[in-house]
């Protein structure tokens, strides 16, 4: 059972951290904008992040439609709305399930492995060694890294998505014998601007949101070779909460706009 100097002195490393996060991302605001621009890093992470995920996002996302339309398709069979299915799943995968799932799949994978790979340049002092060599790591390291995640989780998001709604139009012409034309018709005519846009933006955000942490766990990492582990799973943990929270914010702005 927690004391009170136990409660006090966690709130305080609370807001401590969310200090150092604000510091953090304010100084890579800073740093973005100042050149030297360092272009082929920026190429290198985003092929590392992006190539190197895409087998993944495309899995899972071919079992998301699966397993969605597998699920649902009894249940829409009893009320004789299966015809629905193409515009239901759509929707559903478009608008929340496909950049969620993608977003906490890369969080687990990209943003453990960012946290990682700065934790360990941390503890055996590379990052120590680039500050002495007059590089900027700052610059080279984070800025970069963010970066790349911000510009690739759209598209990764993207042919997830496609993937999934793939993988549902071969259940429904397997069971329903409905064709994949006449199942793609459905499926884009259900969709509206309004469906695409607030979703295209929370990625860039989700993005933001793996880059960001990973980067900040990881290049702040101590307590020697122990510290690289925990770098890599606070990572992931805290970008998970921290995805739910963005998302909550992404659907409660767009009701309002949308109605």
């Amino acid at each position: 059972m927690y004391t009170n100097s136990a409660i006090i002195q966690s709130f305080k490393t609370f807001l401590e951290e969310t200090g150092d996060i604000a510091y953090f991302t304010a100084r890579f605001f800073k740093e973005v904008v100042k050149p030297p621009f360092e272009g082929k890093e920026f190429l290198k992470q985003c092929y590392n992040m992006g190539n190197k995920s895409l087998l993944l996002v495309s899995v899972t996302g071919f079992i998301i439609g699966l397993v969605f339309t597998l699920q649902s398709r009894p249940t829409l069979l009893k009320f004789g709305a299966v015809s629905w299915m193409p515009s239901m799943v759509s929707i559903t995968i478009i608008r929340e399930m496909g950049p969620i799932i993608t977003a906490l799949i890369c969080a687990g994978r990209i943003g453990s492995g960012i946290g990682a790979e700065l934790g360990s340049m941390r503890v055996t002092e590379q990052i120590d060694a680039m500050e002495v060599s007059g590089t900027n790591p700052f610059k080279y390291l984070i800025v970069t890294r963010i970066l790349a995640t911000t510009f690739m989780l759209p598209i990764l998001v993207f042919f997830g998505d496609a993937v999934a709604i793939f993988g549902s139009a071969i259940v429904e012409n397997i069971k329903g014998n409905v064709s994949f034309l006449l199942y793609f018709n459905q499926v884009f005519d259900a969709l509206v601007f309004s469906d695409l846009i607030p979703t295209t933006i929370k990625t860039f955000f989700f993005g933001f949101a793996i880059g960001l942490v990973g980067c900040y766990k990881g290049y702040n990492c101590k307590k020697g070779t122990a510290g690289v582990g925990l770098a890599a799973n606070s990572a992931v943990v805290y970008t998970s909460m921290l995805l739910f929270i963005i998302d909550f914010i992404a659907v409660f702005v767009t009701n309002i706009f949308y109605g």
